[in-house]
This record gives structure tokens, sequence and C-alpha cells, in this order.
């Protein structure tokens, strides 16, 4: 049973329940939206200031070229690589054309070099040969490349691909820079390289040779004489290559009577 009451010019719907108690059916639901629409209106209000005070704190953030520039640099002088990496980095997103640009990518494998990252290192070092090929420091770059490769390279036992590529590097940079100053350096440098690639066919030369595997000993021990004779121990690789032969003889002849049996 339903019930309409007037009151101060007002209607009012009531609803009698139980021993007819009038109950007020639309006071609760006005009073829940007026409390969510405040909740929601007090939400987008610390949106919008949360993103004011982010778009604030990144217009305070970004500097000037000449200014990464700068912080790159005595970042660099103070050897704190990393932030200097940062500082060159952000220049070199923000500003692709400024003068810096050149700088800032050479610095950033300087840093990576310096913190031996020699991956990373040579990585940035070949890209800047790429982007900048005419530049008074490709010389420089190229012997960088070469000593990354160089500072990887491990004991005689270990892969030797470090110094083959080091190799390669110091030929290039004598070759197409024969005047530079590095390229003096290089040849100091490429003969350690030698040295290394004829000790280490030695080694595993021998390794085969105990393996009896004299075919395989025999390539290495040429290889030592053939290849290395000014940096190896060409005398002991004779020797070996001798006692290799006689051993691959005695295998041919011992094959000979087991056919003629």
């Amino acid at each position: 049973m339903k019930r309409i009451r007037k009151t101060h010019g007002k209607t009012t719907r009531r609803a009698l329940v139980g021993n007819n108690v009038p109950v007020d059916n639309a006071t609760p639901y006005n009073e829940d939206k007026r409390i969510l629409m405040k909740r929601l209106t007090f939400f987008t209000i610390c949106i919008l200031i949360v993103c004011l005070a982010a778009a604030c704190g990144k217009v305070k953030e970004e500097k000037t070229a000449d200014q990464l520039a700068d912080e790159g640099l005595k970042a660099f002088e103070k050897r704190k690589y990393q932030k200097s990496i940062e500082a060159f980095e952000k220049l070199r997103d923000w500003y692709p054309f400024s003068k810096h640009a050149i700088t800032a990518d050479l610095k950033i494998a300087d840093a990576h070099f310096y913190m031996e990252e020699y991956e990373e290192a040579v990585i940035a070092y070949e890209e800047f040969e790429r982007l900048h090929p005419r530049n008074e420091a490709i010389p420089m770059v190229v012997y960088r490349i070469g000593l990354c490769h160089f500072n990887r390279l491990d004991t005689i036992d270990r892969d030797q691909t470090p110094a083959e590529k080091a190799m390669d590097a110091f030929y290039r940079l004598r070759r197409q820079y024969p005047d530079s100053e590095y390229a003096a350096k290089a040849a100091d440098l490429v003969v350690k390289c030698r040295q290394s690639l004829a000790a280490h066919d030695l080694y595993v030369g021998k390794f085969y040779f105990k393996s009896k595997h004299y075919k395989s000993a025999l390539d290495r021990f040429e290889k030592v004489v053939n290849l290395y004779a000014d940096v190896g121990d060409v005398q002991t690789a004779e020797q070996y290559i001798a006692l290799c032969r006689e051993k691959l003889n005695e295998d041919t002849e011992n094959q000979k009577k087991e056919q003629a049996e």
C-alpha cells in the first residue's frame, strides 16, 4: 500500500512497511549518488594535479645541448663514465643535429672502452666510423676497435677469435692510415697477436698428437712453421712434424700388412 503526502508544496512518495511504518525510497539513493560524485571529482582533481606536476618536472629536467655536452664532458673527466654516457645519450637523442652530436657519439664509445665494456665499445666505435667516415678521429677509432678485441684475448688454450679480429683491425689501420701514430702502436700488438696464434696452434697440435690424431696434429705444426716462423716455436714444431710423419708412415705400413693378410 502506498500513500502520497504533500508537505510544504512538495510531493513525497512514502511506502508502508510492516506495521504501516513509512520508509523514504528516494533519500538513500540520492545520498549515495552525491557521495559517489564527490569521490569521482576528488580523484579527477588528483589525477590532474599529478599530470601537471609530471609535466612541470619534465620541463625542468630538459637541458640545452650545451648544458648536456658540458655535463657529459665533466663526468667523463672525473671518470664517472656511466653518468657521462647518460648525458651524451640524452644529447644525441634530444638534439641529433647539434654541433655536439659527433662528440657525443665518440665519447659514448670511449666511456664504454674505459669501463672495459669492450663489446659495447666495439659497437659504438663501428657506428661512429659508419656515421662519420671522414672524421679526423677515425684512425684512433679503428685502433680502439682492434684494442677492444686484443684486450679480450685470453690464454693460448682458449679461443683465438679475439686475436684474429684484433689483427684484422690493426692491418686495416696500417693499410688505410700508414702515417698515423696509431698505425705504429698497432705494429707491436700485431706481433703479440701472432705469437698467441702460434702458441695456440702448437698447443692444439700437441693435444692431437697425444690423442693419436697425427694428421690433425701435423697440420697444426706445419701451420706454426709456415705462418709464424718469425714468432713461433719453430724448433719444437719441426720436431713434432718429424714424429707425426713417422707415426703416419707406421700407420700406412700397418694398413698395408693388414690388407695383405
